[in-house]
């Protein structure tokens, strides 16, 4: 009689990511977002990975979780191993598709400044096959299968190309303009916001009109194209980035109406991963996007 005894079996893939990301990110709502999961999921995934193995890996509170020493001593662990399965994959993308190339983009940037280029990238890189996201914040690309990240940045990082330092001012049709004299004239103007951004009306207010407590009266958009798209139609004005009504500016279809314009205080940034393969199809297409950057009318 053969004696095969079941072998241990490995915890479940799926915990084991959980783990790896709430304990990374310090919390099963962070983990939920990056994995595209409910919260609620990673917690009953964790739950089954701490009855596996038999101990707590997390301390509930109510104002969330925290590691519990085991937990602590695990994470790094973890965290390499997930390092380099996600380098794995990578090449085995690379490798069955070398000329494929993933971008994750904020909506507005992937509508109003990289569309636009997209053109002359495939012609500049014959081959390659570019395809786009739009998300709402930048992913960690060791754990999702993006190779370029293109977003808006405050900080200047070693890693990341900053493409243009972005600025502020008020943008609408030559018609429009007629009727606005000075900045305080905006006050009885139809004013259009981006909820994202809202905070850019305050910042170029308080240098334009300072101690006049300027608050913008108009309708507001969850998407920037569509706000600007009402700017086109003579709807109001809309307070700008200048990078995203740039061929708007140069054809006259937008002007701005008063010289004032305040820096944005960030960056059209460009990122992959430090250990991308030089010459690889995501760095020639980082390095054509970099070399088109200044180009306003693309």
């Amino acid at each position: 009689m053969s004696v095969s005894p079941p072998s241990p079996r490995f915890p479940s893939l799926n915990a084991l990511k959980a783990f790896e990301a709430a304990a990374r990110l310090g919390g099963f709502a962070p983990a939920a977002e990056e994995l595209h999961v409910t919260s609620g999921a990673v917690a009953a995934q964790i739950k089954s990975l701490e009855q596996e193995i038999g101990a707590a890996l997390f301390v509930r509170q109510a104002r969330g979780v925290r590691l519990t020493p085991l937990g602590q001593r695990a994470l790094q662990g973890f965290v390499a191993a997930f390092d380099v399965l996600g380098d794995a994959v990578r090449d085995l993308r690379r490798d069955a598709a070398p000329q494929k190339v993933h971008v994750a983009a904020l909506p507005a940037l992937a509508q109003l400044w990289l569309a636009p280029r997209l053109p002359a990238v495939r012609d500049r890189l014959e081959g390659v096959d570019i395809s786009v996201t739009a998300l709402e914040r930048p992913p960690n690309l060791k754990r999702v299968p993006f190779d370029l990240c293109l977003f808006y940045d405050s900080k200047p990082l070693r890693d990341r190309v900053r493409l243009a330092e972005d600025e502020l001012l008020p943008v609408c049709t030559p018609e429009m303009a007629r009727t606005l004299a000075n900045p305080q004239d905006l006050k009885e103007a139809v004013c259009l916001t981006d909820t994202a951004w809202a905070a850019d009306w305050t910042a170029w207010a308080e240098e334009a009109m300072p101690g006049e407590g300027f608050a913008p009266r108009g309708p507001v958009f969850s998407l920037y194209a569509l706000a600007l798209q009402e700017a086109l139609s003579g709807a109001g004005v809309l307070m700008s980035r200048r990078s995203l009504v740039a061929p708007h500016l140069a054809s006259g279809a937008l002007v701005a109406p008063f010289a004032k314009t305040v820096p944005a205080g960030e960056a059209i940034s460009l990122w992959l991963l430090p250990s991308a393969h030089r010459g690889s199809a995501a760095e020639q297409v980082m390095e054509a996007l970099t070399a088109m950057a200044g180009d306003p009318t693309a």
